[in-house]
């Protein structure tokens, strides 16, 4: 921004439709102002703690130094709750899921769906299967629901031993019931121990499978903690996903 510049206001011709029986307006000579795009801090300052009570900053700044540039379309402004509630649908949802398992000696290790050979496994109610349960709590907090704990609480006996396939059928079902399908996921395991590079591409696969997605939108990547703390001591493991669902 130049230095004799302190704003920089978008506008756009308004429609015939200003003046009365009394006064003519010359159209040509109006424009409405939007929010503007560029301000230095001084100048809105300023605006707001000028004498003028003007609702919008708009005018108040055009009292500075300003320019203005012209706009194809001038984008409508929410000020109001109304215009918050009345606001179009945002055409996607981002979520994030975290999980981790204390791993015991003599339990299974499922990760995925997948059973992998290990000489621990996680300690839960269910079958410990902290991707899947990661998953399902990205795709629960996308659609603003309660989480994996609330849904399918450990107090509740019908969850023990359950595998975690059925969560994650619940979550998609929750998922298309409210519109949405799988934008993309991406998922990192965090564990010591075992190598899951052997095993990528089958947990990808079925990770696929239940969330009706193509592979091109569904990533996984596995990380070692550096032998630091129970991660890296291979005395738990955990998962971060984070996934994008866009509208149908």
């Amino acid at each position: 921004m130049a230095a004799s510049i302190e704003c920089l206001v978008s506008s756009q011709r308004p429609p015939p439709s200003y003046g009365g029986r009394r006064v003519v307006v010359d159209d040509s000579r109006l424009a409405s102002a939007s929010t503007p795009l560029f301000g230095v801090r001084s100048a809105h300052a300023a605006s707001v703690s000028c004498s003028s009570r003007g609702r919008f900053e708009s005018p108040r700044l055009a009292v500075h130094r300003s320019t203005i540039c012209s706009a194809s379309t001038v984008v409508d402004e929410i000020s109001t709750k109304q215009q918050v509630k009345e606001a179009p649908v945002l055409p996607f949802r981002i979520g994030h899921g975290f999980d981790l398992h204390r791993l015991e000696p003599n339990l299974p290790l499922i990760i995925g769906g997948l059973n992998i050979p290990h000489d621990r496994g996680c300690e839960a109610h269910s079958d410990g299967d902290v991707l899947y349960h990661c998953v399902v709590d990205a795709i629960l907090g996308a659609l603003g629901l309660p989480d994996i704990g609330q849904l399918f609480p450990d107090s509740d006996p019908k969850w023990k031993g359950c595998t975690s396939d059925v969560f994650m059928k619940e979550a998609v079902r929750r998922m298309h019931e409210a519109g949405y399908v799988l934008g993309n996921l991406d998922a990192t395991l965090i564990l010591q121990r075992p190598k899951l590079s052997p095993h990528k591409e089958a947990i990808r696969a079925n990770l696929c499978e239940l969330l009706q997605a193509d592979p091109s939108v569904v990533n996984l990547k596995a990380k070692t903690h550096e032998k630091v703390d129970s991660l890296g001591e291979n005395r738990s493991i955990a998962a971060h996903t984070v996934v994008l669902l866009m509208r149908k």
